[in-house]
């Protein structure tokens, strides 16, 4: 092979290999709170942010929530291999080192901490807090069933320092905003931990489902998406949006009705559909009419 063929030959097993590492931390999950720290942005910058802002928030964004995900899966190594619908993740297979996912976690901080030095200094000073979350969450199912609201909390303070980042300040919408997404987040998380309930009670680990039982769970899911829906309508007076903001809300709720209709105690073979492929779906239609209320409506 000359080098040409080589230097290809290489490149191509470069991307092969983050893609792996893209799927170790579930890059495309990061259309969860995405489009809500967007807006968020939008919101506080009036209009779109600086560039130089923008670009810290995202490097911020991308770093804290990918770190996030490398390190759970760092931590919960262990438990994943005893789970059958776990073992074929990439750390227990040896797909992925340990150092290697131990790397992706320094760096994606190391990327965290620098856009917050570039930021302002209330970010700065945010810091200890926000990896500290990140750290906890990870060790929560082993003794608390409130994982799921930790979980949220932890996504739902990404809106919260995209708010932040534009304003160094925190203010009143993005306190609601935060817990918007907090409380969505926590409701599909309590769908999508339904379908361990008997692994998670055989090893001792806790969650909503195994606390209350899964017909409770997910009354408690639905509860917190009814009021994560209503501090959204909330923001459309706070925020004074438009008709479209207003139409993205109703297309949403559809969303949330149909994800709880999918499932029940005893069917629960759409769980990934409910709490994966449908939120996705909702954080972008939010992103898509929010977007073009702030943009084009003012």
């Amino acid at each position: 092979m000359d080098s040409k063929g080589h230097s290809v030959s290489l490149i191509g097993a470069m991307m092969r290999r983050l893609k792996t590492y893209g799927d170790l931390v579930m890059f495309s999950h990061t259309l969860f709170s995405l489009p809500f720290s967007l807006i968020a942005m939008f919101w506080a910058a009036g209009g779109f942010p600086p560039a130089r802002v923008f670009f810290w928030a995202m490097v911020a964004l991308f770093g804290a929530r990918n770190g996030a995900n490398a390190l759970n899966r760092l931590v919960d190594r262990d438990i994943d291999a005893k789970n059958p619908r776990t073992a074929g993740r990439h750390i227990p297979m040896g797909i992925v080192k340990e150092y290697e996912a131990f790397i992706i976690v320094v760096f994606c901080f190391a990327a965290l901490v620098l856009a917050a030095f570039e930021l302002n200094p209330l970010c700065v000073k945010l810091l200890p807090v926000t990896i500290f979350l990140f750290l906890v969450y990870s060790y929560t199912k082993r003794f608390t069933w409130l994982c799921h609201v930790i979980l949220g909390l932890a996504c739902g303070g990404a809106p919260v320092g995209a708010w932040i980042a534009v304003t160094g300040q925190i203010q009143w919408p993005a306190v609601v905003l935060g817990a918007a997404v907090m409380l969505w987040v926590a409701g599909f998380d309590i769908i999508y931990g339904s379908q361990d309930v008997d692994f998670d009670t055989s090893h001792g680990l806790h969650s909503i489902p195994v606390k209350f039982g899964i017909k409770n769970a997910l009354k408690v899911s639905a509860a917190f998406h009814g009021i994560s829906m209503g501090l959204l309508f909330y923001l459309y007076f706070l925020m004074n949006m438009g008709y479209l903001y207003l139409l993205g809300l109703v297309i949403i709720s559809c969303f949330l009705y149909a994800e709880h209709k999918l499932v029940s105690p005893t069917n629960l073979k759409h769980v990934t559909i409910a709490s994966y492929d449908i939120n996705q779906i909702v954080s972008v239609v939010f992103f898509i009419f929010s977007t073009m209320d702030i943009f084009i409506l003012r």
